[in-house]
């Protein structure tokens, strides 16, 4: 079953709530909350409003980066950048009831996130994007299936990727045949006209790519 995550993002039309609102109204089912540079108070008071939003809809709810707020916001898991804490910390913490998603560029980031336990990978930049500036290199379809190829040689093609970074809806279907298991993205559906319908229209094209 492939996966679409929707990481949130605050913009001039929409605050993160109204961008979590639409992409579960467009039937995502995986939320993440990134909120880079909030305050803890801030984050705790749309994390809470968000866990019954995602609730309400069976949505798997992720927070980026605040391992120490996943168990008092009601959270499933968290998502780990390459500078935030450790895989291996994080899961030290939580335990293993918890789902932690590892950020990777490389294959070695790869299998360091897979020995150390994480659930997913939200690997890229598919191209480059101001939130994932700080990420080298940019990989494409070919770093993909190079990075998809080295899983399979050592046998670790069971862990989830996610391919993220500036991916817009007509670079799906050739982004899924390079045999990731899902897409992450936020700004391509709430540039749309109606972000709404954009996320049922993706999900649409990434259901499509199950037999890929």
């Amino acid at each position: 079953m492939k996966t679409v995550q929707f990481i949130t993002h605050y913009t001039e039309k929409y605050s993160y709530l109204d961008s979590a609102r639409m992409a579960l109204k467009g039937g995502c089912r995986w939320i993440q909350l990134r909120m880079k540079d909030a305050g803890k108070e801030e984050i705790v008071s749309v994390a809470m409003e968000l866990r019954n939003l995602c609730n309400d809809c069976g949505a798997i709810f992720i927070i980026d980066d605040h391992v120490e707020l996943v168990r008092e916001i009601g959270a499933d898991g968290v998502h780990l950048g390459k500078n935030d804490m450790s895989v291996a910390e994080a899961r030290r913490i939580l335990g293993d009831e918890y789902i932690i998603g590892g950020t990777a560029n490389t294959y070695e980031d790869v299998k360091k996130h897979w020995l150390d336990g994480v659930n997913y990978i939200g690997c890229g930049p598919f191209r480059y994007t101001t939130t994932k500036q700080k990420l080298s290199p940019i990989l494409g379809l070919e770093g993909y299936k190079e990075i998809i190829r080295k899983m399979q040689e050592e046998k670790i093609c069971h862990l989830p990727v996610v391919a993220i970074g500036g991916i817009t809806f007509a670079d799906i279907p050739a982004i899924m045949q390079t045999g990731v298991t899902g897409i992450a993205l936020s700004g391509t559906v709430l540039r749309a006209d109606n972000p709404v319908e954009e996320m049922r229209k993706i999900l649409a094209v990434i259901n499509q790519t199950d037999n890929y």
